[in-house]
């Protein structure tokens, strides 16, 4: 029945925790200039940030919980499971090419476009031919991907604007979310199915 592994679930438990714990707690670090509707989750990581070290780190972990709730979601379809793998690896390389002080660095705007982009589409692509098991449901899955991509489509909308910080964080907030919803409830449904009958050997 393609049950779903404790240690699935518990990487898509963290996933939402360190990405919402790393910039709550890489807030409270930074000067009082900061301020998060307007600001990015990246100028939390960017060099010249204070303590950019814990941004850094939670979005290193988040794209590894990323990696890890894939191969752990064996009843998604592979192209929704590479693209949430995508999407993971683009998230590590987001910490991985941090913004400079001034300007902006290409590497870090297409790693965090190829993230954000991978971790809306993953949920329609994922879903099974003729499952109903959770949120990897037809409607569930559209609707999910349908959401992502407007929550992304703010977010561009505001990126010279006063409310970029605010969007980038629903939408990523958001992606985070989306494996632990599907995880849990994929497993709950799962576990609601009578158990295969014995096979008698003569």
């Amino acid at each position: 029945m393609n049950r779903i592994p404790r240690w699935a679930v518990a990487s898509a438990v963290a996933a939402p925790v360190l990405l919402i714990g790393g910039w709550t707690i890489a807030e409270t670090r930074q000067p009082a200039g900061y301020n998060a509707v307007r600001d990015t989750i990246s100028a939390l990581a960017a060099r010249g940030a204070t303590d950019r070290w814990v941004m850094t780190s939670a979005l290193a972990g988040l794209g590894i919980c990323y990696v890890v709730t894939a191969c752990g979601l064996g009843r998604a379809r592979p192209p929704g499971r590479a693209l949430l793998v995508a999407g993971g690896m683009a998230t590590v390389l987001v910490a991985a090419f941090p913004q400079p002080v001034r300007g902006n660095s290409v590497a870090h705007t297409v790693a965090a476009t190829a993230a954000f982009v991978s971790l809306a589409v993953w949920p329609v692509f994922g879903t099974p031919r003729g499952s109903d098991s959770g949120l990897l449901g037809v409607l569930p899955s559209v609707a999910a991907t349908a959401s992502l991509l407007a929550l992304i489509a703010w977010f561009a909308a505001e990126i010279h604007g006063g409310q970029r910080g605010l969007a980038e964080r629903c939408a990523a907030g958001s992606e985070s979310l989306w494996p632990l919803a599907v995880v849990l409830t994929t497993r709950r449904a799962l576990g609601r199915q009578p158990a295969p009958a014995p096979t008698r050997t003569r």
